[in-house]
């Protein structure tokens, strides 16, 4: 590499280490660098899911910051859905603009046929899967998303409506561990997306926004705005704050006799990626049960997200009948011997 370009780079790293010394700037980084500093060692390398809006843009540059000051190999993940005209031009130009900063930015295409209903929902599994499978070929562990404090409190509105139950209205924002060591984790999930719409205006004097979040048809632009009334009626935030606490330390509870369940009565054969469930496993609460089950098939199929809660709710009362069949959910095969159940994955 020629000394110029070597020594533009330093100008550029040397740029982008000053901002820090905004005093907001330097807040949002340092609570982004305690929250990292619980996961990440010198070895660990980072990727990050960029999307061309201000809090994934904010989530570039402090990605960037840490990065330099502790040495680390990051990699950049653009997710070009393909659902509008404008995707792609957008894409590129989100490349572009990150290449200035030195942030290089892989665009990753989804293809193949697109949905017709449903559009949000299954464009973020997708996202996931893909986000995923760059990690997993470049040796990634950690995956960083750019959700915030208004996301948080979307999705809590959201899965309300939804009929969700305790883990689902408190769990949106928590570090979440996959097969083979793989976290996602969302370092920003404490401020607000004013202050990284500050960050990004600031170093990149740029960010797109979604039209979709104007856009009445989805659940969650209605939610937004509806928040948005509240907060007119005085709503107090620091009030749901509390409640989501308080869930949290619930689910918490629950959480700790899931795992004594998986680790007592269930089994992994891991050659022959199956779960053997002995008698004992349904003999727990409704909750725990559902929530074991739950992380079992994902476990085994390896997705994401897992199957719809009334899928998984059929299925245990399935489970517990005398003339069990087997049967599929989830991408796993689910099959019951006598007291026994043994589920596998379909591929």
């Amino acid at each position: 590499m020629k000394k110029k370009s070597l020594a533009a780079k330093k100008t550029i790293h040397r740029s982008l280490l000053n901002h820090l010394k905004y005093s907001q700037v330097r807040k949002v980084f340092n609570g982004y660098r305690n929250y990292l500093d619980k996961f990440i060692n010198k070895k660990s390398k980072i990727g990050v899911a960029v999307s061309g809006g201000p809090d994934s843009l904010a989530l570039a540059y402090l990605t960037k910051c840490y990065s330099l000051k502790n040495k680390l190999s990051s990699n950049f993940f653009l997710i070009d859905h393909a659902l509008r005209k404008e995707s792609s031009k957008e894409a590129k130009s989100v490349k572009l603009l990150l290449e200035k900063f030195d942030i290089d930015c892989e665009i990753i295409k989804w293809k193949g046929k697109k949905p017709n209903s449903n559009i949000q929902s299954i464009a973020r599994n997708k996202r996931y899967n893909l986000l995923k499978k760059a990690c997993k070929k470049n040796n990634i562990r950690y995956l960083l998303i750019g959700h915030h404090t208004d996301d948080l409190y979307e999705n809590f509105f959201i899965r309300l409506v939804r009929g969700s139950g305790l883990r689902g209205l408190s769990s949106f924002g928590e570090p979440i561990k996959e097969e083979d060591s793989f976290f996602i984790l969302r370092p920003l999930i404490k401020f607000k997306k004013k202050d990284l719409i500050y960050i990004s205006k600031l170093i990149f004097n740029f960010f797109i926004e979604d039209p979709s979040n104007e856009n009445f048809f989805f659940l969650r632009s209605r939610i937004r705005k509806l928040i948005a009334d509240l907060n007119k009626e005085g709503f107090n935030q620091k009030k749901l704050d509390l409640t989501i606490k308080n869930l949290k330390s619930a689910n918490d509870g629950i959480n700790f006799y899931v795992k004594k369940n998986i680790n007592n009565n269930a089994k992994f054969i891991e050659n022959k990626k199956v779960y053997i469930l002995n008698k004992y496993f349904f003999n727990q609460s409704e909750e725990v049960i559902f929530r074991s089950i739950t992380l079992v098939l994902k476990k085994i199929s390896g997705r994401y997200y897992s199957p719809r809660g009334k899928s998984i709710l059929d299925s245990i009362v399935k489970i517990n009948s005398l003339k069990c069949k087997r049967f599929t959910l989830g991408g796993c095969f689910i099959e019951k011997i006598n007291e026994t159940v043994f589920i596998t994955s379909e591929n």
